[in-house]
């Protein structure tokens, strides 16, 4: 489903080159559940970036259901990118719309009926448990309720594969337990997804394929892994 094929990227900061991935590889099998861990400035956030053709690699290749997505025009990369949902640690939801109309906005954009999008919005409420919030605008939720409102808008066009970057990061133990919760159900779904994290319980409770990232390199590749490090 996706290879990174030697990807390298390097910055220039102050005159100088960095490094931030060096000589990256890896597949991920359809239907897969695998979490990407490492310290702050390993590499997590640009490996990330770069999958959603956010970031260009200063070399290599990132193939994804068969297509080289750097060297895709433009129209056919936005085609790619309606296959994938990204949840983000800050939310990036539409202050000024409803729970509704956050989730309408994104199908309205991709041209859905208007019978479909009322079906498909009451459906996905109910996978992360906001249908009694749909009239109700993102500050007035939670933060557990406003990042579980981030799932369902990256749910919301069935995407293939979801990434979610540090989802936990500004959660309470509760929170992230029902958020790290949520993105297993979807799993068993059958929906690829990509968890970037540093939380070392989410980790070990999961017991599935587990990433390291050292200074922009894979260090180790577990099945079943736990948070070394």
């Amino acid at each position: 489903m996706l290879s990174f094929k030697n990807i390298t990227k390097v910055f220039q900061c102050k005159g100088r080159e960095v490094r931030a991935l060096n000589e990256v590889s890896f597949e991920v099998k359809e239907g897969e559940f695998v979490s990407f861990v490492g310290k702050s400035g390993a590499g997590k956030t640009t490996l990330a970036k770069i999958l959603i053709a956010e970031y260009r690699p200063t070399s290599g290749r990132v193939v994804f259901q068969g297509e080289d997505i750097h060297s895709l025009h433009p129209a056919d990369l936005q085609k790619l990118r309606r296959k994938i949902g990204v949840v983000y640690q800050d939310y990036k939801l539409l202050c000024d719309k409803t729970v509704q109309e956050n989730l309408e906005y994104i199908l309205q954009i991709l041209g859905a009926s208007d019978e479909s999008i009322e079906t498909d919005v009451l459906k996905v409420l109910g996978i992360v448990g906001l249908e009694e919030k749909l009239d109700m605008f993102p500050l007035e939720l939670s933060g557990g309720e406003q990042q579980r409102l981030a799932i369902a808008r990256a749910l919301i066009h069935r995407p293939e594969l979801i990434i979610a970057d540090e989802p936990t990061g500004n959660l309470d133990p509760y929170n992230t337990y029902e958020v790290v919760n949520l993105l297993t159900k979807i799993h068993q779904m059958g929906t690829t997804v990509l968890l970037f994290t540093h939380n070392k319980e989410i980790i070990n409770s999961l017991k599935k394929r587990v990433l390291t990232l050292e200074e922009g390199k894979i260090i180790r590749d577990d099945p079943k892994g736990k948070f070394l490090l």
